[in-house]
């Protein structure tokens, strides 16, 4: 599922690596911490874009906090085969410590859940708790980068609030899935805002060498 794990050496591999060097140069002048990582619509491969993007900071020595904070629909706990029984709406609503839910899933790399299914979550994701984590793992625990999954735009707000509140936002986009008016109309929710869009990332493009200089993109 994770390319830069499974093969490391590929063309996508190596993509992602030019995305890292790309976002720690972005970071000179602007501290990039907490970083959105949405898309448009669902299957674009955001997730895995999350994933992948948190696994290469962290082969670089960066320490990183990955978090799900897709709440209607998380799945990173299946992608890295780790227990959502407790994570992050168990935090927020005050059942559980932070320490009892980061997992670590590779080296320098911590995981957060996206823990039970509430039955409101965007309340959850707007809420002052929510922005208090966020400034916690920013500026009191020793991590360079919060990378956060996100829903889709199109769907529910829940990544345009989080976007207002982070250093930056990644926006997904599929090649030959993603249409162009989604995408502006995107952007534009995301400005109104003030979220720093920092880039998108093509995924699903066809790997040869012209791509590669073009584009960066992801597997799903």
């Amino acid at each position: 599922m994770f390319i830069v794990k499974k093969n490391p050496k590929s063309l996508s591999a190596e993509v992602y690596r030019l995305l890292r060097t790309n976002l720690e140069y972005s970071s000179i002048d602007k501290s990039l911490k907490s970083i959105v990582v949405t898309s448009t619509e669902p299957g674009e491969g955001k997730s895995t874009v999350a994933g992948n993007l948190a696994i290469i900071l962290g082969e670089s020595g960066k320490k990183v906090i990955l978090i799900d904070a897709d709440l209607r629909k998380p799945s990173l706990h299946k992608k890295f085969k780790v227990s959502n029984g407790l994570g992050l709406t168990d935090y927020l609503i005050g059942k559980c410590k932070l320490t009892d839910i980061l997992k670590k899933i590779d080296d320098n790399v911590l995981i957060l859940p996206a823990g039970n299914k509430a039955p409101n979550p965007a309340e959850i994701i707007a809420s002052k708790s929510m922005e208090e984590l966020i400034e916690t793992l920013s500026e009191k625990i020793d991590v360079d980068y919060i990378i956060i999954d996100t829903p889709p735009v199109k769907l529910v707000a829940d990544a345009v609030v989080l976007s207002g509140k982070c250093d930056g936002t990644i926006v997904v986009v599929k090649s030959g899935l993603t249409k162009a008016k989604d995408l502006t109309n995107v952007l534009g929710e995301l400005e109104k805002v003030r979220a720093n869009i920092i880039g998108t990332v093509l995924n699903g493009v066809q790997k040869n060498k012209k791509d590669y200089y073009n584009y960066y993109y992801g597997d799903d």
